[in-house]
This record gives structure tokens, C-alpha cells and sequence, in this order.
């Protein structure tokens, strides 16, 4: 199965924390991060710590089925 990434560009403030705790899944990108792939493995937990630790909550995670799994609450 595949997750997917996607980085808001509208509320990422570019802190660079995703990038930092999954630098081969987000990179900075002048002002702002982005997946490096926006399809990943399923239940790298990496992404979801990611998601969870963006300052803005820019990053969302879904499965395969398009369900929202983070940020987790």
C-alpha cells in the first residue's frame, strides 16, 4: 500500500523540522518544504512525525484511500 504526502505551500513557513526529521521524504525548496516523493511506503512513521511536528501543520498524510492519518491528533 502508499501513503501520500502533501506540504501546503500556503502555510508552510519553511522551518525546515520535516527535513530535518525526514530528510530523504521533505527538502526545502527556496521558501518552502516539499515531499521529495509525494507517494511513499505505507506506515513510515517518519512522515507522520513530520506531520505532526510542523510549527503550521502543513503537511498532511493520507492513505490509499484518501483518509487523512496525520497530522494525528
Amino acid at each position: 500500500m502508499t501513503w501520500y504526502l502533501h506540504v501546503a505551500s500556503g502555510r508552510c513557513i519553511g522551518s525546515g523540522m520535516c527535513a530535518a526529521a525526514a530528510p530523504d521524504l521533505f527538502t526545502l525548496d527556496g521558501e518552502h518544504a516539499r515531499p521529495v516523493n509525494e507517494r511513499i511506503p505505507e506506515d513510515d512513521d517518519r512522515a507522520l512525525e513530520a506531520a505532526d511536528i510542523c510549527p503550521m501543520l502543513a503537511i498532511t498524510v493520507r492513505d490509499a484511500e484518501g483518509r487523512e492519518i496525520g497530522p494525528r491528533e
